[in-house]
This record gives structure tokens, C-alpha cells and sequence, in this order.
């Protein structure tokens, strides 16, 4: 009995199994709008037998995008053009999920096909951007120092965001404090040099991400669930390491976050990071273990067998694939069938299934 292919249930939702969609980027928008791009994207990952789509990382303001072209969910005229997308989504049977962001320093950048650099003040699309403090990220532009002002601003962008994701029909909302983006550049002491109540201590560095949990975790129904997307490391000497982030996820579950998302990386340029297959799993198995609660394995998860054997043995709940996903829509299902899971095609794919070439 396949353990990977066994129904979740966190709150009130229950997800048919543990291969998850992980949010990922398409930088396809126009001011923020999901378009027939996302809905073919994320709809075929549902096809593809998927028990939880996430959208790629949706931003609480417009500053909090990390290009012009990235998707956003701050008004309900974002919440109205997700509600498509949102619908296909459940009519395969799965459950649909919005990451809600905010880039910070590595904001205003561009696409990544076209170098993915800062844009400069004479290009089109570009804005100044918000840090914790005045230090760049590698050679990115400097960011102003958010205020309070700012900060409080900030928070309740999110928890306004968190309200359209809610309107649009989503079922789960998770909060990206990964990858170097706003969250994490507060957590981390390389990027956050401040001398106020937000800045120094752990429990200083902690204030404005477990506010932003909060007003998210607030603003959504106590029936479903609120994932937090973490990097465990910023691999390098200094950085956010696992055990701060064991006990920022100890916190997390105390204001009622449901899964921990366990990614590493992305907030210092100089990183030096180990690549190998399932990576980054010792670090959800960290987190599971020492704060006790559900979490997801990210990182070079490429085969049924692997991603078997990670939810199988305990070390994670449920596996995030992204890379593997774009590889093949399909890989939910080609994965049960090679675990010897029960999964049906949908009655228009039902020939594919069936015979010697069937999978």
C-alpha cells in the first residue's frame, strides 16, 4: 500500500494524496492578472492527477512583485480573474492553493530569460524597492529600509490578500517566507541590520514574519489550512541556519500554521549550496521531528520511488515537485501507476490507460 498516494486531511480539507504542485513563476501577467496562460498551466497539473495546485507566488501589493509580469492577488479584481482558474481546478478533483507574497529587496526585477537582473530607473516596469534594511542583494539596487509605517502597511497587505485569495475560492493560502524574498530577509541577519524591535534577536527578527502569519492565519476560515513556505538555511557561515527555523516553525504552529513548505536558499548571492538528490529533506525531517508538525519535501524530487520513500518513512507528509511537474503534467499518475496506486484517468484520457502502452 502506497503511503505517498493515501488521502491528508488538515482542518477540514482532504487532500486525495501527498504529491503536491509547488508553486512556481510564470511571469506571464499584465498587472498582476492570471490570464489563459495560467489557466492551461495550472489546469493541466490538475488533469495531471495532482492533489493540490498551488499558483505561482501572487503578490500583496504591486511593489511586492518580483518582476512587472508576476501574478498578484491585491484586489477583488484579482480574486475575479483567479476564480477560473480556480473552478477547473476542483472540478478535477483536486484542491487548489494561492501562495501569497512579497518580494522586498528582490523585487522590480527582470524576467529571468532576459538575465533576471534589477531593472534600472530609465526601464519600463521599474520601482524602488523595500528591504528590512539598506543592503542589496548581491548586485541587485539597494532597497530603501521599510519604516514601521511600512511594516504595518505590509502586514495588512497581506491579510487584504488573504481576503481576495479567499473570495477568488481558494482552499489553502501559504505564506512565501522562503527564498530570499520579504519574510525571509527579515529573518535572516545577513539582510536584516536593524537596531529596532525588528531587527537583532531571533525573537526581534521573528516579529514582522509571525505578524504577517498571523493576520493571514486571521483572515482565513478555521476550516481550512495556511501553509508557510521556509528556507531552513541561507548556506553561508553566519545566515539563517535549521535551528532557527525549527524554532520560527515552533512559533508558526502556535498561531495555528498547519504545514511547514521546507525549501532552502535564495537570500544571499554567495551561497554555497550541496545540490543532490532530496536535498533539502533532512530539513523538513528537522522541523517535522523537533516542532511536531506537518510538513513538505522540496528539492530534486524526480522519481515515484524517492518521493515513496520520503513520505513512507516519515521524513515529510506530503512532496512539493515543481521542475518535474513542468517535465511531465502527468507525473501523479505515471507515479501511482508504478506504485500500483488506484488513480483513474479522466474519462476523455481513459484510452491512454488501458492496453500495453498504457502507464
Amino acid at each position: 500500500m502506497s503511503l505517498l498516494f493515501s488521502p491528508l486531511k488538515l482542518r477540514e480539507v482532504e487532500f486525495a494524496h501527498r504529491v503536491f504542485v509547488s508553486p512556481m513563476c510564470q511571469y506571464s501577467s499584465d498587472n498582476g492578472m492570471p490570464n489563459d496562460w495560467h489557466f492551461v498551466h495550472l489546469g493541466t497539473r490538475a488533469v495531471g492527477g495532482a492533489a493540490l495546485v498551488f499558483t505561482e507566488a501572487s503578490a500583496v501589493s504591486p511593489e511586492g512583485r518580483i518582476t512587472p509580469w508576476d501574478a498578484g492577488i491585491w484586489s477583488q479584481e484579482h480574486a475575479q480573474a483567479w476564480k477560473r482558474a480556480v473552478g477547473f481546478i476542483h472540478a478535477q478533483g483536486a484542491i487548489a492553493g494561492m501562495q501569497i507574497a512579497h518580494a522586498g529587496r528582490k523585487a522590480s526585477c527582470d524576467k529571468p530569460w532576459n538575465g533576471g537582473k534589477s531593472l534600472r530607473p530609465d526601464q519600463e516596469g521599474y520601482w524602488p524597492t523595500l528591504g528590512p534594511s539598506a543592503v542589496a542583494f548581491g548586485s541587485y539596487e539597494v532597497p530603501r529600509a521599510m519604516t514601521r509605517d511600512d511594516i504595518a502597511k505590509t502586514v495588512e497587505d497581506f491579510r487584504r490578500a488573504a481576503g481576495f485569495a479567499l473570495d477568488a475560492g481558494f482552499d489553502v493560502a501559504e505564506i512565501h517566507g522562503a527564498h530570499g524574498y520579504l519574510i525571509h530577509q527579515f529573518l535572516s541577519p545577513l539582510s536584516n541590520r536593524r537596531d529596532d524591535e525588528f531587527g537583532g534577536s531571533l525573537e526581534n527578527r521573528m516579529r514582522f514574519p509571525l505578524a504577517a502569519a498571523k493576520a493571514v492565519r486571521d483572515a482565513w476560515p478555521a476550516g481550512k489550512p495556511v501553509f508557510l513556505r521556509v528556507s531552513a538555511s541561507d548556506w553561508f557561515d553566519g545566515g539563517w541556519d535549521i535551528a532557527q527555523a525549527i524554532e520560527f516553525a515552533k512559533r508558526a504552529k502556535a498561531i495555528g500554521i498547519d504545514l511547514i513548505d521546507c525549501s532552502s536558499g535564495g537570500n544571499i548571492a554567495e551561497q554555497k549550496i550541496v545540490l543532490g538528490p532530496g536535498y533539502q529533506v533532512a530539513f523538513a525531517q528537522a522541523i517535522k521531528r523537533e516542532a511536531a508538525m506537518p510538513v513538505g519535501a522540496v528539492g530534486l524530487i524526480t522519481n515515484a520511488v524517492q518521493a515513496e520513500h520520503i513520505v513512507g518513512t516519515g521524513q515529510a507528509d506530503a512532496v512539493f515537485l515543481a521542475r518535474a511537474m513542468l517535465r511531465d503534467p502527468y507525473w501523479p499518475r505515471h507515479a501511482a501507476k508504478e506504485l500500483g496506486a488506484a488513480m483513474a484517468w479522466p474519462d476523455q484520457y481513459k484510452r491512454c490507460d488501458s492496453g500495453p502502452m498504457g502507464r
